[in-house]
Formats: C-alpha cells, structure tokens, sequence
C-alpha cells in the first residue's frame, strides 16, 4: 500500500508540473530567443542556409540549360529531374546544416558579445528540460545578458573585471546549469537539506540576475573599481557553482 501511495504521489507530481510546462508554452518555448545575439546569431544562420540554398538552385537551373543547349532541348523527362533536383536542394538546405548548439567549454571564448550570444544559445538548447519557474527565468537572464554585453564591450578587455564578468557570463551561469540538468530527472522533486535541486536552481537563477543587474549598475555609474570588487565577489561566489548544485 505504500508503494502505491508513492507511486500515486509521484504520478501527481510528474502530472502537475507536465500541465505547467504546457501553460507556460511547452515545448514552443524552446525555440523561442531569450536575446538579441542569439536571435542574431539565427538569423545570419538562415541567412546562410539562405545563400546555399540558392547558390544550388543556379547550379541546377545553369545545369539544366546547357544540357538543353547541348542535346537540343531536355525534354518532359528532363524538366521533371530539374523539378525534382530543385525540391530537393531546397528541402536539403532548408534543414541542413542544423545550428550548431557550443559546447560548453567552448562558451566563455571570444569577446564579450560572442559570449553572451554563445550563452544565450545554450541556455536555450537546456529550457526544456528545466522546471517552468527556471525556464521564464532564462527570458529575463537573456535581456540582462544583452545589456551587459552592450555595456561591457566599452570597456578594455585588459581590466581584470572583464574576465571575472565574461566567468559569470560564460561559465558560472551555465555551469550552474549543467549541474541541474546532469541530475536524473525522477531525482529532482527530492527534498536535500531542506530544498529541492528545482528550487536551488530557481534561487540560484534569481541569484545570479540579481548579481547582473548589481554589474549593469556598476557599469553606468562608470565606477570600475567598485565593478572589480563586485566581480571578485561573484568569481569567488560562484566559482564553484558546477560543484554546488546537487
């Protein structure tokens, strides 16, 4: 009987939060870009995607009207293959090459705003498999990210604070992340010292936009010390957020 009422329990749970994940967009919100430079970054993927696309569709066409030329007309035959070939080059490139999600040891690399962008995309390959509060919690992460990319870019990457950001950016964050998602799934809803791993990530989520927002302030005051003593501070709290998170 115990069993069944654990069973049952766990039934109930894993019902209650598959309805929320539904009310909060589903799986649609996966898709969706939690900032600029990831929305930028997809945009001059399919732009791309774009330029092959129709690069193979004059290779074809060109193709296609020589052998006319040659052999004095292709014929219905001919029309038809030049039909197909056309469908297919712009199905393949419609759906090949697939954005590349980085890895991420690869994130923290670059400038800044090829950091946040990295970020921002992978945040957005991990949603679905967050808990709806930490999933909204990404949207207004991804805005901060942004306006901290824009403010940081003014400044000389040579400022010891700029690494300490770019590791909260690039490696804190999603670190603390990969951490949650790393937990098995039927695992997560168990209370350990006193706290779910959902709710360690939410606080630790809202934590950490909390800190950002400290950052941006810092940053349009222009005080630059006061910005490396709040980044030492972030470094040293969350330097070892792929290890906290249970």
């Amino acid at each position: 009987m115990a069993g069944e009422a654990s069973d049952h329990t766990q039934i109930m749970q894993a019902a209650r939060a598959t309805l929320a994940f539904q009310q909060d967009g589903g799986r649609r919100a996966s898709g969706r870009s939690i900032g600029r430079r990831s929305a930028e970054l997809k945009r001059q993927h399919v732009l791309r995607k774009l330029v092959r696309a129709s690069l193979a569709v004059g290779v074809i066409l060109f193709a296609a009207t020589i052998a006319g030329i040659m052999i004095g007309g292709i014929g219905l035959g001919g029309f038809v293959l030049t039909i197909v070939a056309l469908v297919l080059a712009v199905g393949f490139f419609a759906v090949f090459p697939r954005l590349k999600v980085p890895d991420l040891g690869a994130l923290n690399r670059g400038d800044v705003r090829a950091t946040v962008g990295r970020t921002q995309l992978w945040l957005e390959s991990q949603r679905p498999a967050l808990p709806p509060p930490a999933a909204r919690q990404l949207d207004a992460i991804g805005a901060r990210l942004d306006a901290l990319g824009t403010q940081m870019a003014g400044i000389d990457p040579a400022e010891p604070a700029v690494g300490d950001v770019r590791r909260l950016i690039g490696e804190h964050l999603p670190g603390m992340v990969a951490s949650y998602v790393r937990i098995p799934a039927h695992l997560r809803s168990e209370t350990r010292g006193g706290k779910t791993a959902d709710a360690q990530l939410t606080e630790g989520l809202s934590r950490i936009t909390d800190e950002i927002d400290t950052l941006s302030r810092r940053l349009a005051d222009g005080d630059i010390d006061a910005l490396a003593t709040e980044a030492r501070y972030l470094d040293y709290r969350y330097g070892n957020a792929l290890e906290e998170t249970p």
